[in-house]
C-alpha cells in the first residue's frame, strides 16, 4: 500500500514538475533581488515561508484531487470495454478533446465489431447449411455401399465414417461458441452414453480387429448427453486411429471415466500441448491423420460441462485418457 502511495506521489510530481520548478525559480529570483537591494533577511525569509505554506496547501489539496481522479480512472478499467460513460468529467479543454477522441474510437470500434459479428454470423450460417446438406449425399453413399458386400466396399465405408466425423467436427466447432445455450443438464446413465459412442465406432473396431474391454459401469452422472457422447466418440476414434493392434479398455475409477488403449502412445514433450488448438504433435506429423481440433474440442466442451480431462501416455505402451465427471454445484433441469 505504501509503495502504491509512493508511486502516486511520484506520478503527481512528474505531472506537476513545471509549476514546482517555476515556484522555486521565483523564490530564487526574489531572494537574489532583495539580497542585492540590501534589505533585511527576516522579511525575505518570512515571505518565502508564507508563500511556501500557501503553495504547500494548494498542492496538498490538488494531490488529494489527483488521487481521487486516479482511482476513478482505475475503477473505470473494469467497465471501459463495455461503456465509456464511466470516465471522470473533463477538467479542461485538453481533457475534453481527449475524451472526444476516445468517443470517436469507441464508436468506430463498435461499428467494426458489429460488422465482424455480421460476417461471423454469415460464415456460421453458411457452414451450418453446408454441413446439413452434405449429410444427404453421405447417407446416399452409405445406402449404396450397404447394397454390396465386398472388401473394397468395406474400405470405402470406413472412409465414409471418417468423412462423417469431420463433418461432425465442423458442426460442433460452430456450436462451441454458443454452446451454453444448447446445454441440457440431467442425470444420465453413463453406460447408455458409452454404448452409443461404441456403436458409432463399432465398424472401426471390427475392421481393425481391435478388442474392446468394457463391462457395465452402473454410474449415474450429471451432464449433457449429446455433448458428452461427442467427447467419448472422439476419444475412441483417436484410440482406434493410433492403435494398430491390441485392445481398448473403458472402465471407472472413483469418479473418473478412463479410456485406455495399447497404441503408439504420445511423446512426453507433446503431452502438455495436446489440448491446444491446431497442435498435431509428432504423431500427427508422422501419420498425417491429425487435424489438431479433436482434443481441443473435447477440452473446451468438458470445461463447459464442468468436467475435466487429462491424458497420460508412454510411447510404445499406450495412452490413458481420464475424464473427471465430478461436477460442481449446478442446476438440474
Amino acid at each position: 500500500m505504501n509503495k502504491h502511495k509512493e508511486n502516486l506521489f511520484l506520478l503527481y510530481l512528474y505531472k506537476n514538475w513545471k509549476p514546482i520548478a517555476l515556484f522555486c525559480l521565483f523564490v530564487l529570483c526574489f531572494t537574489i533581488v532583495f539580497s542585492l537591494s540590501h534589505h533585511p533577511l527576516d522579511p525575505i525569509l518570512y515571505s518565502i515561508l508564507l508563500c511556501s505554506y500557501i503553495v504547500l496547501v494548494f498542492f496538498v489539496v490538488d494531490f488529494l484531487k489527483f488521487i481521487k481522479q486516479y482511482k476513478r480512472l482505475n475503477n473505470a478499467e473494469k467497465t471501459i470495454m463495455v461503456q465509456i460513460d464511466q470516465l471522470p468529467a473533463p477538467k479542461n479543454a485538453i481533457e475534453q478533446k481527449y475524451q472526444e477522441l476516445l468517443q470517436i474510437l469507441y464508436k468506430n470500434k463498435n461499428e467494426l465489431t458489429v460488422q465482424a459479428d455480421i460476417k461471423q454470423k454469415d460464415l456460421v450460417d453458411y457452414f451450418t447449411q453446408w454441413t446439413h446438406q452434405i449429410k444427404t449425399p453421405i447417407a446416399a453413399m452409405r445406402l449404396l455401399l450397404q447394397s454390396e458386400q465386398k472388401e473394397q466396399t468395406a474400405e470405402l465405408e470406413l472412409e465414409l465414417i471418417k468423412i462423417e466425423q469431420y463433418v461432425e467436427f465442423v458442426m460442433q466447432y460452430l456450436r462451441l461458441e454458443n454452446m451454453s445455450n444448447d446445454l441440457v443438464f440431467k442425470k444420465y446413465e453413463l453406460d447408455d452414453i458409452i454404448k452409443q459412442a461404441i456403436r458409432k465406432n463399432a465398424k472401426m473396431f471390427i475392421r481393425k480387429k481391435i478388442s474392446l474391454n468394457y463391462s457395465d459401469i452402473n454410474w449415474t452422472v450429471l451432464t449433457d448427453e449429446k455433448w458428452l457422447i461427442f467427447v467419448i466418440e472422439q476419444i475412441l476414434s483417436n484410440a482406434l486411429k493410433y492403435t494398430k493392434e491390441g485392445s481398448i479398455s473403458i472402465y471407472r475409477k472413483n469418479k473418473q471415466l478412463i479410456i485406455e488403449d495399447t497404441g503408439i502412445g504420445i511423446q512426453a514433450e507433446d503431452l502438455p500441448r495436446v489440448f491446444e488448438k491446431g497442435f498435431t504433435g509428432f504423431n500427427g506429423r508422422a501419420f498425417k491423420q491429425s487435424t489438431g481440433i479433436g482434443l481441443y474440442l473435447c477440452k473446451q466442451i468438458l470445461t463447459k460441462l464442468s468436467h475435466d480431462i487429462t491424458i497420460e501416455s508412454e510411447v510404445g505402451i499406450g495412452t490413458k485418457v481420464i475424464i473427471d465427471l465430478e461436477t460442481k454445484e449446478i442446476g438440474v433441469e
